[in-house]
């Protein structure tokens, strides 16, 4: 029988809960640097990338060979800026959960074969292994009412705070890498969407803020009943 939520639903301009997680529940994130190259990855696929001054760039021969090989490998790698949307996203010792939208049916499968064929690649020259990362293909559910749409987020962010609680801080410092920050206008970053779920919290009323609604007392909140997978 097929693993719970392998079978994907692809449909065009909709919203995705995306998960995995490494093999045997092994970690696939062994320290600080791991999660660095990690979120570089997302970077360079989800942010805007000027094709026309870059082609322009190239062919201009006044360029430094070290400049014209940069563009050249920019030009290369997959970008997703036009086919996806990253809405949240948190990254967790053993797993990671993404809350994307996309706009063409098949841009999640190309978008995570692409990211995770890379990192694996990363990981085991790193660590000089050759094996399974991922424990199988990766999870995708799909966002089908408001209620699921709404709760997801807070879903994602609120596993960093899990961790800590029960693990300990395993980044002497650096908490669980996510969009929280972003929700709370602590960072802002050009390849990370908030708006859409902020546009249904008050910015004034503290006790409707999104703060309020992620971090009040409800360890069995209803995402636990609605969306929680088997992590």
């Amino acid at each position: 029988m097929p693993a719970r939520n392998s079978i994907k639903q692809y449909v065009e301009n909709s919203y995705y809960h995306i998960y995995n997680r490494g093999v045997e529940k092994r970690r696939i994130f062994l320290e600080e640097q791991d999660y660095r190259v990690f979120l570089s990855y997302l970077k360079e696929y989800l942010s805007f990338r000027d094709q026309k001054t870059l082609s322009k760039k190239l062919a201009d021969y006044s360029i430094s060979y070290k400049e014209r090989e940069s563009i050249l490998r920019i030009l290369h790698l997959n970008n997703f800026y036009d086919e996806m949307t990253l809405m949240a996203y948190c990254l967790m010792p053993n797993h990671f959960h993404f809350f994307v939208k996309q706009r063409n049916a098949l841009s999640i499968d190309k978008f995570m074969n692409s990211l995770c064929t890379r990192y694996t690649m990363y990981f085991n020259k790193k660590y000089k292994i050759v094996e399974a990362l991922y424990q199988g293909v990766y999870k995708a559910v799909y966002i089908e009412n408001d209620e699921q749409f709404i709760y997801l987020s807070k879903y994602i962010h609120k596993q960093s705070f899990i961790h800590l609680a029960t693990k300990g801080d395993a980044l002497g410092g650096w908490e669980q890498p996510s969009s929280y920050p972003e929700y709370l206008g602590k960072r802002k970053t050009e390849w990370i969407h908030p708006e859409e779920i902020l546009s249904y919290f008050s910015k004034t009323n503290p006790k409707l803020t999104y703060k309020s609604f992620v971090e009040e007392k409800d360890v069995f909140s209803i995402i636990q009943n609605k969306v929680l997978e088997e992590i």
